[in-house]
């Protein structure tokens, strides 16, 4: 992403925090500067170094985090009111986690929707939540949606399991066609 980024904004600061020393040095070759850790344990100092910023990109991460809601607290204390936070999460509603979690068929793989290291799951409720929760406000997102469509099949079994549990069945299997959810988020309002 940064080099993408970076061909239409050369001039920008890029600054990528990875856990993974692999991947944090392949990242030198695209980020102003690489940071190799794990953002939930920056000091104090490291992170108020990031700021300011106009912009934090979590492709993929939070779903990774221990506690993303400490993460994008600590961002949103110090983040001006006219940056953004951009996230892409896997979606925990999409209808192949509900039939496999149906069937007792949940196997974790090394990719995916079940990839073995995420450590907390969203759905497009539960993403809006923890951006609330947590100081922001979507202002913009949706779903990604792969290149096949999940199974009529498999929809009409989300529509059924909305319909007994009484929830509007047209919002739930809306919600199981997406990949993932990628939404736009800034610091909402501080109440005074």
């Amino acid at each position: 992403m940064a080099r993408e980024y970076r061909k239409i904004n050369p001039a920008c600061d890029y600054v990528g925090i990875e856990i993974e020393p692999t991947y944090a040095e392949a990242s030198r070759k695209h980020c102003t500067d690489v940071l190799t850790g794990n953002i939930e344990h920056l000091s104090n100092d490291v992170f108020g170094a990031l700021f300011p910023s106009s912009c934090w990109v979590f492709s993929g991460t939070l779903a990774r985090l221990h506690d993303p809601w400490s993460v994008l607290r600590r961002i949103r204390q110090a983040l001006p009111a006219d940056a953004s936070v951009i996230a892409c999460v896997p979606n925990a509603q999409h209808s192949s986690i509900q039939m496999r979690l149906n069937s007792g068929e949940f196997w974790y793989e090394d990719g995916g929707l079940r990839d073995r290291k995420h450590i907390r799951w969203f759905t497009k409720t539960t993403l809006t939540e923890l951006f609330r929760t947590t100081g922001f406000e979507i202002v913009e997102g949706g779903g990604l949606v792969a290149d096949e469509l999940p199974q009529q099949r498999a929809l009409d079994g989300v529509r059924a399991l909305a319909e007994v549990a009484q929830l509007d069945d047209e919002e739930a299997v809306a919600n199981a066609i997406p990949m993932q959810w990628v939404v736009r988020a800034t610091p909402a309002p501080q109440e005074d």
